[in-house]
């Protein structure tokens, strides 16, 4: 992607904003504008939307926002809304295949830290060095998620027939609320949104039969190097234990390129994460996180007409309420 495609790709995304009227202020427009280009520039597999609204409104609206920019570039054609539970993400399904493919190898470099004890604990850096001592259930629970993933997301191509599949419930919700947005609109707009099948795939079932919770899942699957692992019995223990615990907050932020009128570009973040301070004792020395920032840059080195810069900072948070 050079840089005047990148502008034209921000001009359908504020055109179609703009024609399903979903206004949204300015840093929340920033923020889905920076989500899908590290999606289409590979530079995440997968953003977690918690912005813009509520569900079920908020899963309508992206799904009208994915039929209307994928009808107008295929630059968005790979991207996807899904919903996991009560979650709902945005989605590069070559890049989760990806994603999914490393994670199940000995490639993958992750810290997974044990939240269900106190004090936190490192428990190995990937699933695949565990020892038969070591094996979590939740970790190998974990792994079960990843292979199902590997099924829907294969390196050689998404299974179509496999996306389309959504609970009912949820799409006859989305069709009825849906047709209730729409009814002033244009009929070229109602026929674009009539359908949203190719536009949103819902896999809460992966979590089904399993201890998983949301924040572990999360953890693997927005690219972040380190990963909580705690069973949903466990979840007002592991909100203590991180509670009052000091942290170390990993935060990557990007600049963006911008045509020559456009002026200059201010700093944004990409993504962050935390990591229990008395485990990340060498900051970003750590081997986990020199491993990280060295793809993110191999990334980046990629896609350089998008992002001018991109560079990593660790500050440390003391003691403070945490939400899992």
């Amino acid at each position: 992607m050079e840089v005047a495609e990148m502008d034209e790709a921000l001009k359908v995304l504020e055109s179609s904003l703009s024609l399903i009227k979903w206004r949204l202020k300015s840093p929340t427009k920033r923020r889905l504008e920076i989500d899908i280009l590290a999606l289409c520039t590979g530079m995440r597999p997968a953003v977690m939307v918690d912005y813009g609204g509520k569900m079920p409104e908020l899963q309508e609206r992206l799904c009208q926002l994915m039929k209307l920019i994928q009808k107008e570039s295929p630059i968005f054609e790979h991207l996807r809304v899904m919903v996991i539970e009560d979650m709902i993400y945005l989605i590069h399904v070559g890049g989760l295949a990806e994603h999914v493919r490393l994670s199940l190898s000995s490639e993958a470099q992750l810290l997974f830290v044990d939240l269900e004890h106190d004090p936190p604990k490192a428990l190995f850096s990937s699933l695949c060095q565990m020892t038969q001592a070591q094996k979590s259930p939740i970790g190998m629970q974990l792994v079960s998620i990843q292979k199902s993933f590997s099924l829907l997301f294969p390196q050689d191509g998404m299974k179509d027939d496999l996306l389309s599949c959504h609970r009912a419930d949820n799409m006859a919700d989305a069709k009825s609320s849906t047709n209730e947005l729409i009814t002033s609109q244009s009929s070229s707009t109602n026929e674009l949104i009539t359908s949203q099948s190719s536009a949103f795939i819902d896999l809460s079932s992966c979590m089904q039969d399993t201890h998983v919770t949301v924040p572990t899942l999360n953890g693997w699957l927005l690219g972040y190097p380190v990963v909580y692992l705690f069973g949903k019995e466990h979840i007002a223990d592991a909100i203590y234990n991180l509670s009052t615990k000091s942290l170390r907050i990993f935060k990557i932020s990007v600049t963006r390129n911008s045509a020559p009128n456009k002026g200059s570009q201010l700093e944004e973040l990409l993504s962050s994460f935390s990591v229990p301070y008395d485990l990340s004792m060498g900051g970003s020395n750590e081997q986990w996180a020199e491993a990280f920032l060295a793809n993110m840059q191999e990334k980046w080195g990629r896609c350089k007409q998008v992002w001018r810069s991109l560079h990593m900072e660790v500050s440390e948070c003391y003691p403070q309420a945490i939400v899992l």
